[in-house]
């Protein structure tokens, strides 16, 4: 997923910010519990109001991510 996710981010690295969270990292529970996270990989699209626009779950294509990025720059 690495090479997908930092590819999409150079893409979009204009438009849209991305965040990564470390699961073992404690610092990061009370944002994991706010998004409902359950399993990794997990991907959230949230847009700047914190609402989640959509949720990725598993191994994900670029071709899959693409269309909820471009509906929410629209």
């Amino acid at each position: 997923m690495k090479p997908i996710v930092h590819g999409l981010e150079r893409k979009y690295q204009d438009r849209i910010g991305f965040v990564y969270l470390d699961i073992d990292d404690s610092a990061a529970d009370e944002l994991k519990r706010q998004l409902g996270y359950r399993s990794m990989p997990q991907f959230f699209l949230v847009d700047g109001k914190g609402q989640i626009l959509e949720t990725w779950f598993g191994l994900v294509t670029a071709e899959q991510f693409e269309p909820a990025f471009q509906r929410a720059l629209h």
